[in-house]
């Protein structure tokens, strides 16, 4: 099989055809192009939309609690009865918000093995975007989220060992990728591999859990931090996010102000006992929070808040924005409002989040979530029809960086909002682990199966040396990446901010990095080196 993706050209993929509408071909090339790359901008845009009600639903999910008996009441007898949390907490970050975050991947990885059934050989479209995105989780989202906290203030992660047990399996996903692509069966996977390529997902959950719980001999032995209570403030409680440098302060994730905006790791509030109060039954029985939420249930039912959804679909101006002064500002909200309103529209048919702890809205938003990602494969062929670019060039590039967007938009608020840097940067090293193990393992357990009973056949990578040269550049640009965050504990004491200077040192190396990932795979397919 071919070692590289050949540049796609019309006459070979069916530039001729058209996507949007019928008088697209009699466009020029450049028109078209522009034409579909605004298409696939709008596609973008979409994701990010939808992604806010996923994270919506995933957080109602995290907030499920159970009751547990913890004891009886020494006058009365009464059992003493608390809530807590389903969901452990690295568990979570691991399973839900890692794997929501990197779901536009996943789901375009899915739909190109799908679309590349009996073929026998491997889509393209799907593993460069997944390894594009490994760098661009790890290079400019770091990038972004070291100068995040303000000026002259840190923020470290507090649960050191839970981050090397993430980054330690973030590593092995790619160097176990190599060991298939180049050592054990060259240019070729088969069943088994992509089987046990699957399974370690489970095993990076059951190892995270056993360090976040201190099992013996398979956990590090660091002390853990003590983490804050993740809680959101009323309007009138001042925040003083200036002196926020100590770890066991215990701030708030978010300030009244940006109460429009999703807040995914408002999530972990009453944790568990390890990390946090749990709100005990008053004499009701129920707890607090279960009054409010009864209480916002019985003002206003699911049946009105998903009609309210519509509402504010076909709202172009809000209450808030008829209050500014500058008109300038106001037609800027109204054109953007207008832009994002067919969206708004659609996303409105994802029933409210209040339904079933979230799950039916959750799975709503995945399906509208894999129908976007259908249509950016669409787009990307077309693109690359029309151009002649590599569609892996285009996947690690503009469709990693489009579909990676969740992932920054989560570390960003985390790193913006929480007083310590674990969440921010787990995600992106947690991001990186469900890339491979899940956005690649399920897409090629897919075709290793289909090939295996219908052809008796293994699956052949066309693209298995551009592929594995990718790999090779990323390791060394990741090592250049965890030195310095490595050092910046050493010497600044924190993974980020700090010294403003040195913040925006940091970010400008890090995107550095990038630049050097993208321009060297980028040469390496187009068989300049």
């Amino acid at each position: 099989m071919p070692d590289n993706i050949m540049a796609a050209t019309p006459s070979s993929c069916g530039g001729d055809a058209y996507l949007l509408f019928p008088g697209e071909t009699l466009l020029s090339g450049g028109a078209r192009t522009c034409l579909y790359t605004v298409a696939l901008a709008y596609c973008f845009l979409g994701l990010s939309a939808i992604t806010a009600r996923f994270f919506k639903s995933m957080e109602q999910i995290m907030r499920h609690s159970r009751e547990v008996v913890v004891g009886a009441d020494p006058a009365t007898g009464a059992p003493v009865v608390r809530h807590e949390k389903v969901w452990n907490y690295t568990v979570a970050d691991i399973a839900l918000l890692a794997f929501g975050t990197s779901f536009p991947q996943i789901s375009l990885a899915t739909i190109d093995a799908i679309r590349n059934l009996g073929q026998l050989t491997a889509g393209g479209l799907g593993p460069g975007t997944l390894v594009g995105s490994a760098a661009f989780d790890l290079f400019p989202i770091h990038a972004v989220c070291v100068i995040m906290p303000r000026a002259g203030s840190k923020k470290k992660i507090s649960d050191l060992g839970v981050w090397l047990v993430e980054l330690f399996w973030s590593f092995w996903a790619y160097i176990w990728l190599y060991v298939i692509l180049e050592v054990w069966t060259p240019n070729v996977i088969t069943l088994w591999e992509a089987l046990l390529t699957v399974l370690q997902y489970g095993l990076l959950l059951l190892h995270a859990y056993a360090q976040d719980k201190r099992w013996p001999y398979v956990s590090i032995p660091f002390v853990r931090g003590e983490r804050p209570e993740d809680w959101v403030p009323p309007e009138d409680v001042f925040v003083d996010y200036d002196n926020c440098d100590d770890i066991s302060e215990t701030l708030p994730t978010s300030a009244g102000p940006n109460d429009g905006i999703v807040d995914i790791f408002s999530a972990h509030s009453y944790q568990n006992s390890e990390y946090s109060k749990v709100p005990e039954k008053d004499m009701e029985g129920s707890s607090t929070m279960d009054h409010i939420l009864n209480n916002t249930q019985e003002d206003m039912p699911w049946l009105s808040i998903w009609r309210q959804q519509f509402i504010d679909a076909f709202m172009l101006e809000s209450p808030e924005s008829r209050k500014m002064d500058s008109i300038c500002l106001r037609f800027i909200g109204l054109f953007w409002s207008l832009i994002i309103a067919p969206w708004k529209f659609l996303f409105a048919f994802v029933p409210p989040y209040h339904i079933a702890h979230g799950w039916i809205a959750f799975i709503c938003s995945l399906t509208f979530i894999s129908g976007i990602a259908y249509g950016v494969t669409k787009l990307t062929d077309q693109i690359s029809c029309v151009t002649g670019i590599s569609p892996y060039v285009i996947a690690f590039t503009a469709l990693a960086a489009g579909t990676s967007w969740p992932d920054l938009v989560a570390s960003k608020i985390a790193a913006e909002r929480q007083v310590t840097a674990d969440s921010a940067i787990a995600n992106i090293t947690c991001s990186n682990s469900v890339n491979i193990y899940v956005g690649i393992g399920v897409p090629w357990l897919i075709e290793t199966m289909y090939n295996f009973f219908v052809y008796q056949e293994p699956l052949y990578i066309d693209n298995a040396a551009g592929l594995s040269f990718s790999l090779l550049v990323f390791f060394a640009t990741s090592f250049g990446c965890i030195t310095v965050l490595v050092l910046r504990r050493i010497v600044l004491g924190a993974e980020l901010g700090g010294p403003r200077l040195w913040a925006w040192l940091t970010s400008v190396y890090f995107m550095v990095l990038w630049v050097v990932f993208v321009v060297f795979s980028s040469l390496r397919v187009s068989g300049v080196i």
